[in-house]
């Protein structure tokens, strides 16, 4: 077997899981599953839990679910975990449930945000629930993380509570709520933790729990990365910060300039008065120099090489400059203080409140300060007077290096859902199930991470964009314990991937460029020229798992970004040939530029290259397989003409999307300070005419529009796109052959919409359909459209602008 090698290219300076001293309570070994009762600590010979993680989840002790990686992560350095699972909020009391935790609570929403599990982009109830058994809703409250921290405090006002998840990370500074439409304040505030964990927490977890069992007070624990809290007036350690206003570190120019995501590096030397092919020129002539200096100097003495380096004179030397670390750094007449010890100051919680321009630009800033290697302290004011208090973001966490990635996939996970869910026949299979278990069942995560940084998405601000792989040899032992240890496995190992399916591995080149580097996307607008692509390990993987004994076939369920794996024709050839069960997803998201550009997405040409590369290598291997793609309705930058061109390629290509995805705010996206702020915070952020507007969809009807020209043959939609298209002036686009888009015809329909899922949201009112009696004339209502084909004048707020 190969040793486990650090792959990653991230310089790292924090100490490994691995070099702790472990806890006493390690003597009482491992448990077959965290304890959920009293009765299951006395059967462990417990009397108390060290710590108690409380979650919205049902626990399922599976790697791919938070609170069984952080419970079994403890678990290792020797604390004793239990584990709450879904209580009822009404009152403190099933807080009591394990007794008074000695160390901590850890509180999660749960592998989803509360929110977003339990509303659909139209704000409806969702009736299911896929981390609960048997799918049930309503398990958990809304903005569950404020809530179980309440009655935590209730429960043991002295307890320490650590918040984790990535609810808590996408609240961790003032934030856009798209449920109440507002500004909310961070979510340290309004849960009152101690401490907020945001990212994954393996690293800063072990820490706060071991200096905890060493008693040290848990509001003098203000240096850990990875965590926010409120920052009181009278602490300390607050002493020695150098505090910059973010409005003067967001100016471009001398003393933070800013790569700009869209331009290529040609673009940014014309910028600049100049052009790569004059440096390229130049930078070869110098290389040249010294090649002809290196090759004379080997066949001279040291006296030469210095005649050749100073015109000739052995008598003088060539000084070097080298940069003094003690001294302060400068960016032209600016002296700028170490980043290690730089806080910058955001707007306060009332300004970007109350002013859509600053918090575009608090959100520019935060996605600034993303890079472990140069990310600075952030500090936002909440309240004004008595009630004033900072909250305080440390730098996000290290990354987890390859060995420490394997440790944290080796722990001993059961691999299944708790016993206490099993129906009578001790199944998890029939009444009882958990979708979202059932779905990662047979699957294996082989990386963290994307460096994609599409702007609607939320791992950047969760996971980050450095990607954390694992070893082979870690992946292939996962394999064969499922092949061996879980119930019911076929032979089919459903997925191996993550966040992205192929990043494995891939990284910055430079150690010195990721550290330094601010931009959003490490492929958009183009793949960087740093930015190593090799998939070799990829297929190295798949081609050892599906030559395993008793693997019959290794599908790939992630999405592949399909704009890297064209630049690997090999790995295609792998993917296609062998681990595609007939439909794979890719997701272009969008056809047209303007919306693309707001995603950070690249261009449908693209698709294009991998479609053929797809359909090559599926003729090579006999096979008719065919791409699922995904795209998004209603994004920020997106006009109603996009969306029509888009149904066209839809039509055009032979695509019926049956599951529409409607763009969903959720907590600091940059998709979504463009949706509340009308502004695109990827250009800059200003109060003139520089600053770019952004066509935003707001509004039922608009929504419902772009949604339909998705789903445009639904003929539930076509009175929709009807009139739409007859305002838009393109009736052309109306009529009943190949070259339409909808048919002039109506057939009777119920004018509803039935999702492909069998439970998907709280149900509407459905109007009863008029049926034409013998003899009446048919119209619009009773089943045919309007004679009338020109175009009209749009109804009033037909765009559904919200007033600024």
């Amino acid at each position: 077997m190969n040793a486990p090698v650090d792959v990653s290219f991230f310089p790292r300076h924090a100490k490994p899981l691995s070099s702790y001293r472990k806890f006493w309570a390690a003597r009482f070994g491992t448990a077959p599953f965290l304890p959920m009762s009293r009765a299951e600590m006395d059967k462990l010979g417990w009397d108390s839990c060290d710590v108690i993680i409380v979650t919205g989840d049902a626990y399922v002790d599976h790697p791919s679910f938070g609170m069984a990686v952080i419970g079994r992560m403890l678990e290792a350095q020797g604390f004793r975990v239990g584990i709450i699972a879904q209580p009822d909020w009404q009152s403190a009391e099933p807080f009591k449930a394990l007794g008074k935790p000695n160390l901590f609570w850890g509180v999660t929403a749960g592998n989803m945000d509360s929110m977003i599990n339990r509303y659909t982009a139209d704000r409806k109830i969702r009736t299911d629930d896929a981390y609960t058994p048997g799918d049930v809703g309503g398990k958990r409250p809304d903005r569950a993380a404020i809530v179980y921290s309440q009655r935590c405090r209730e429960a043991f006002k002295d307890v320490p509570i650590v918040l984790g998840g990535i609810e808590g990370s996408l609240r961790r500074i003032a934030h856009y709520d798209y449920w109440s439409d507002k500004v909310r304040r961070s979510i340290v505030v309004d849960a009152k933790c101690d401490l907020l964990l945001y990212g994954n927490a393996e690293r800063a977890i072990v820490e706060i729990a071991h200096r905890l069992s060493r008693r040290e007070p848990i509001e003098q624990i203000t240096d850990v990365r990875g965590t926010a809290f409120v920052r009181r007036s009278d602490d300390a350690t607050r002493l020695g910060w150098f505090e910059m206003d973010s409005t003067t570190v967001d100016e471009p120019g001398q003393v933070e300039p800013h790569l700009n995501p869209y331009q290529t590096t040609s673009e940014q030397a014309l910028a600049q008065g100049s052009t790569c092919a004059k440096e390229e020129a130049a930078q070869g002539d110098v290389q040249s120099t010294i090649k002809n200096i290196a090759s004379y100097a080997s066949n001279t003495g040291a006296t030469d090489q210095k005649r050749i380096q100073t015109g000739g004179d052995a008598s003088v030397y060539p000084l070097t400059f080298m940069h003094n670390p003690a001294l302060p750094q400068r960016a032209g007449k600016q002296v700028l203080p170490p980043r290690a010890r730089t806080v910058i100051r955001l707007p306060s919680y009332e300004q970007v409140k109350s002013d859509v321009v600053l918090y575009a630009h608090a959100n520019r800033v935060l996605h600034l300060e993303t890079n472990p290697g140069n990310a600075r302290a952030l500090v936002q004011a909440h309240g004004d007077g008595a009630t004033a208090r900072d909250v305080w973001l440390n730098p996000p966490p290290i990354p987890l290096t390859t060995a420490e990635m394997d440790q944290v996939f080796d722990l001993p996970y059961a691999r299944a859902p708790h016993p206490a869910y099993a129906d009578e026949n001790g199944s998890h299979d029939h009444a009882t199930k958990i979708p979202a278990w059932e779905m990662i069942r047979f699957s294996i995560n082989i990386m963290r991470g994307c460096f994609g940084g599409c702007t609607f998405c939320s791992i950047t601000e969760h996971e980050g964009r450095i990607i954390q792989s694992r070893s082979e040899d870690s992946i292939i032992k996962e394999i064969e314990d499922v092949r061996d240890k879980v119930k019911g496995f076929t032979g089919t190992i459903s997925d191996l991937g993550g966040p992205t399916a192929n990043m494995y591995r891939l990284g910055c080149k430079s150690p010195e460029i990721e550290a330094a580097c601010r931009k959003p996307s490490c492929v958009y607008p183009g793949i960087c020229q740093n930015l190593g692509t090799n998939h070799d390990p990829l297929i190295q993987i798949y081609k050892r798992g599906r030559a395993l004994k008793g693997i019959k076939k290794i599908l790939i369920g992630s999405g592949v970004r399909y704009d890297l794996a064209v630049q690997s024709p090999e790995y295609v050839k792998e993917l296609v040939q062998h681990h595609v069960g007939g439909y794979l997803k890719i997701a272009p998201e969008h056809t047209e530029q303007g919306p693309l550009s707001k995603m950070m997405k690249p261009g449908i040409g693209t698709y294009d290259k991998f479609k053929l590369l797809f359909d090559k290598f599926n003729a090579e291997a006999g096979k008719k397989q065919f791409l699922i793609p995904y795209f998004i309705a209603a994004h920020p930058g997106t006009t109603d003409e996009d969306m029509m061109n888009l149904a066209i390629w839809l039509k055009k290509n032979g695509f019926r999307a049956d599951q529409v995805q409607t763009f969903y705010p959720s907590p600091m996206a940059t998709a979504t300070a463009m949706y509340h702020t009308d502004l695109n915070p990827l250009k800059g952020i200003h109060r003139d005419e520089r600053a770019e507007a952004v066509d935003v969809v707001r509004g039922e009807k608009r929504r419902r529009l772009h949604k339909a020209f998705l789903r445009y043959h639904d003929p539930n939609n076509w009175p929709l796109l009807r009139e739409a298209l007859k305002a838009m002036g393109r009736a052309d686009l109306i009529g009943n052959g190949k070259h339409h888009l909808i048919p002039s015809f109506q057939p009777v329909t119920d004018g509803s919409y039935t999702s492909a899922r069998r439970k998907n949201s709280s149900p509407g009112v459905v109007k009863a359909v008029q049926t034409p009696k013998p003899g009446q004339l048919l119209t619009q209502h009773s089943g045919l459209p309007p004679r009338a084909t020109g175009s009209k004048a749009p109804p009033k707020n037909f765009n559904n602008h919200r007033p600024r």
